[in-house]
């Protein structure tokens, strides 16, 4: 899968943007609603990664299964995945920590105040 790729799947989901606030090779990906980032899309030494947020105890259990995924590359090694692309993760468990971490980061539903 290539950076682009990644990029469109992202923006295929709904009420997302892209973002470049870094460089003009870095792709940020973010909610409309509340700016928050979901994905880090970059490339470094030569191999395209992507940075997910992830429940702790499920990022633990992803880096026990895949090689390609590690703790997050710049971000908090607790909440953030860094997935390795062309490595031992199939795309459709891409895609899966892919919308895990679009719903970690979703704006809010705040309730209604009762009267």
């Amino acid at each position: 899968m290539t950076k682009k790729q990644l990029i469109d799947y992202c923006l295929s989901l709904p009420s997302v943007y892209l973002d470049f606030p870094f460089d003009e090779t870095t792709a940020v990906m973010r909610h409309m609603a509340n700016s928050k980032m979901f994905a880090l899309i970059d490339e470094k030494d030569g191999k395209v990664f992507i940075n997910l947020k992830c429940e702790p105890a499920r990022a633990e259990f992803l880096r026990s299964v895949y090689n390609s995924v590690v703790p997050g590359w710049h971000m908090n090694k607790n909440h953030w995945n860094t997935v390795y692309i062309g490595g031992d993760v199939s795309s459709e468990e891409l895609f899966d920590m892919i919308a895990h971490s679009f719903e970690l980061t979703a704006p809010k539903i705040k309730k209604a105040k009762s009267k």
